[in-house]
């Protein structure tokens, strides 16, 4: 089994023109109850993540036999409802859904000293509505999103040409570093730099940390990055819940600078803090521990 993520996420542009199609013509109920039967095919066919899901779910967190493989399948069902929110909201939905900031005095802290800022998140919760909170905070920014080329795929051309046009800047990793001048210029007009640091593709360097109980993999760019450009260092997630309401956390890092190592540490145990709250919004659906998931 590979046991690195390849790199892209699975998923079709037909699959996101028929959610996309039910949410405009019926609403969000039905695109919701439409999401029912994918995410039963996904538990049946997309055996690979299934199997990864099933590790961090019966391994990690210690949940029953029975009780992981109904997570599986919930799991799934809420990595989709984020990814309809998420087009409901660039669409001009965003009045159906409410949002609580916690912790946001440290990111209006950050945008006071005019040096810019650099967000680590992960692939947990609904990331990618943060503009949406940004645009409520008094000190005005710009985002841009340190992201792989891979990811700039059909479905997210698609998305662009159904919503509303995001404000998001995406700076690509490029081979030659220059994405690094890019970031510096970023910083240079007080603006928010987004890393995700939970995937690595092949052949990329990382670093190891305890993570829920057990050694796994981490790439090391982010934490070397972030740990090196002498601006604040926060963790951000924005988390689903209940009835349509969404949740942003922000914690400053305590880490001092040019210590990627307790960086990373203290990234590990946040994302693993929130896990803690929102267990079944742990989207990444690969071999994240390195074991073949025995």
């Amino acid at each position: 089994m590979t046991t690195e993520w390849k790199g892209k996420s699975r998923g079709t542009v037909l699959g996101y023109r028929i959610f996309v199609f039910s949410m405009k013509k019926f609403g969000l109920g039905v695109a919701y109850f439409i999401l029912c039967f994918v995410a039963f095919y996904y538990c049946l066919f997309a055996r690979e993540n299934s199997r990864s899901i099933y590790y961090y779910f019966r391994k990690r967190l210690k949940y029953s036999k029975f009780g992981s493989l109904v997570s599986i399948y919930r799991s799934y069902y809420v990595f989709g409802q984020t990814i309809i929110d998420k087009v409901a909201i660039s669409s001009g939905m965003r009045d159906r859904f409410t949002y609580e900031f916690d912790g946001i005095e440290n990111i209006q802290d950050t945008l006071k000293q005019k040096k810019g800022g650099v967000l680590l998140s992960a692939h947990v919760g609904n990331f990618e509505i943060s503009e949406h909170f940004f645009g409520d905070l008094k000190e005005k920014t710009s985002i841009s999103l340190l992201t792989n080329d891979i990811e700039h795929t059909a479905i997210r051309e698609y998305l662009d040409s159904v919503t509303r046009k995001s404000d998001i800047n995406f700076i690509l990793i490029r081979e030659d570093l220059s994405h690094i001048f890019e970031i510096n210029a970023a910083l240079a007009r007080n603006e928010i730099v987004c890393i995700t640091g939970d995937r690595f593709v092949k052949g990329a360097k990382y670093v190891t940390c305890d993570f829920i109980g057990k050694e796994a993999r981490f790439p090391a760019g982010p934490f070397l990055l972030a740990s090196r450009l002498n601006v604040p260092v926060l963790f951000v997630f924005v988390m689903r819940e209940k009835g349509r309401h969404y949740h942003l956390y922000a914690r400053k890092a305590k880490a001092g600078k040019r210590d990627s190592e307790a960086l990373l540490k203290e990234y590990a145990e946040s994302v693993a803090r929130i896990l803690e709250k929102y267990p079944l919004q742990w989207f990444n659906y690969f071999d994240f521990w390195g074991t073949g998931n025995k």
